[in-house]
């Protein structure tokens, strides 16, 4: 039996595959997230909608590194291999951030000498080149045909999905307020930059190669008659778009926030002005009675 989904040379078949190590993994995140909630300090008021987003972020971990997404990801389709990569670093990632509490990212970090580490990779130059290397790394030929063979490299690129896409988002939504970034406008250029500029240069070079790339997809059997070269296209395509609407779904919330921020702060700065000039008025009208 498989732990980890990697390469195989079997024609695909929709027959169900266990693959334990997935589901340990699984375990790893899960059993110590709800045992840091038990044990949450009593001037904390446990957050709902926190808990929400770690579990959806981790069922979506699950579907795309278990079957059947995992193993055509890692054997069969570079179309699968990219949904993965995306599921992993715009969806997984920012969920897991948003649902660990502060005193939890606090609490783990400290011990484990992190808190520094988190806060150096948190700065947006690190963190966005950081990322976007890893990005072009995971998705060189070498890599993909050298560590997709095997489930130990298959599973390290999964873990470089994971630590780049938390690092490309901690200064978006670091549950530790010191490693967010605090400019409104310095965020949504961070965004364009890192998420939706950069990875839209190897995407193009995937939708319009005339030739496969990838050993692993060009070698493996098909899935459906799906050609290599259309899987590639299908590929880029997937990378060039697939995180257009949270990329720029994120950006048109920040640039609400911003909007709602200088509406709030302009109102305030209009109540002092009325409230000064009214203690004029009244200064002036006694001073006057005075007289």
């Amino acid at each position: 039996m498989r732990f980890w989904c990697s390469t195989l040379e079997e024609p695909w078949s929709w027959t169900f595959r266990a693959y334990p190590g997935v589901w340990v993994a699984i375990l790893c995140l899960v059993v110590p997230y709800f045992h840091f909630q038990r044990r949450a300090p009593k001037i904390v008021d446990s957050n709902g909608t926190q808990q929400r987003n770690f579990v959806v972020g981790v069922l979506l971990l699950w579907l795309a590194t278990d079957w059947p997404l995992g193993l055509l990801g890692a054997s069969y389709l570079a179309s699968a291999h990219m949904a993965q990569f995306l599921i992993y670093t715009l969806a997984v990632a920012p969920l897991l951030l948003l649902g660990t509490p502060e005193w939890m990212a606090r609490r783990v970090t400290r011990p484990l000498g992190l808190y520094r580490l988190a806060g150096r990779c948190s700065r947006p130059v690190v963190a966005g080149l950081s990322f976007n290397a890893m990005l072009i790394l995971t998705h060189s030929p070498w890599a993909v045909d050298n560590l997709r063979v095997n489930q130990f490299g298959s599973f390290a690129m999964d873990v470089l999905w994971l630590i780049g896409g938390l690092v490309v988002w901690m200064p978006i939504v670091s549950p530790i307020p010191e490693h967010k970034m605090t400019s409104y406008p310095g965020r949504m250029a961070y965004l364009f930059l890192s998420l939706g500029l950069v990875p839209a240069v190897p995407g193009g070079f995937l939708t319009f190669a005339s030739f496969p790339l990838y050993a692993t997809y060009e070698l493996a059997p098909r899935v459906h008659g799906l050609g290599a070269t259309t899987d590639q296209q299908l590929a880029g395509l997937v990378m060039k778009l697939g995180g257009i609407p949270i990329v720029w779904g994120t950006i048109a919330v920040l640039m609400y926030r911003w909007s709602e921020t200088n509406r709030v702060g302009n109102s305030t700065v209009q109540a002092q002005r009325a409230s000064a000039s009214e203690s004029e008025d009244e200064s002036q009208s006694s001073t006057e009675a005075d007289q």
